[in-house]
């Protein structure tokens, strides 16, 4: 993701309509029609406006405790129609629950809390994250 790790920042990336716009043109690029977008942490900068903006575009959208949540009003969450799974470890003691107090504003999302994990529930606990996660995606069209 442009600016984060050694990746260097690029200018399309400074605004939420530009991360927004990067990430259309990599599901673009990468031919995925309607598919699961799955936001760890960092991510939600990306993500969140490409839910709020072209959330139609996704079949499912798993948010992991994504930053950035407090960006957008309870108005817009409740705008977004996609299926969500808000997810987060019950160890993540700020933004995990944080994300959650934003996101649970979405219509009809579904949140797993993943036990004896932290922030990053899917690496601390894979199993049980893995078999929350694959419980969603059975669920959905």
């Amino acid at each position: 993701v442009p600016g984060y790790g050694d990746s260097p920042l690029a200018e399309m990336v400074a605004t939420a309509q530009g991360r927004a716009a990067f990430l259309d043109h990599v599901l673009q690029e990468l031919g995925m029609r309607k598919p699961v977008l799955v936001s760890p942490s960092m991510s939600g900068r990306f993500a969140l406006p490409f839910l709020l903006a072209r959330g139609d575009q996704l079949a499912g959208f798993v948010p992991i405790a994504p930053a950035g949540t407090k960006d957008y009003t309870a108005e817009q969450y409740r705008q977004v129609q996609t299926p969500t799974l808000i997810m987060y470890g019950d160890r993540d003691t700020s933004l995990g629950p944080q994300a959650l107090q934003s996101l649970q504003h979405l219509p009809g999302h579904r949140v797993a809390v993943v036990p004896g994990a932290g922030h990053a529930c899917y690496l601390d606990k894979p199993e049980d994250f893995h078999r929350a996660l694959l419980g969603f995606l059975r669920q959905l069209k």
